[in-house]
């Protein structure tokens, strides 16, 4: 599954988008280098139900922002994708590639 299609799922899962997401970790203080991946696991799996695939998805764009590194970029392997920026705006808005 790539990146995107896990956040596109998770905007499904959870009925915000993955920028209001980010928004609400960062209000919470998970954006800060020292907070762990788990913690922010932790909370998205409390307040969402979301597992550890889609969180670590969602813990990626917390921390590093929504590039992604180009070799996953129309390759074949499982974390393949189109772009290398994630659409964090939302399944809706998001531009037909």
């Amino acid at each position: 599954m790539s990146f995107q299609a896990y956040l596109d799922t998770i905007e499904d899962k959870t009925g915000l988008t993955p920028r209001r997401l980010v928004q609400i970790a960062e209000e919470k203080g998970f954006a800060d280098p020292s907070v762990k991946a788990g913690t922010i696991l932790e909370w998205l799996k409390a307040d969402y139900g979301l597992g550890r695939g889609h969180g670590m998805a969602l813990v990626h764009v917390i921390k590093s922002g929504p590039r992604i590194d180009a070799r996953h970029i129309g390759s074949s392997g499982v974390h393949r994708d189109e772009a290398d920026v994630l659409w964090l705006d939302g399944k809706a808005t998001k531009p037909k590639p």
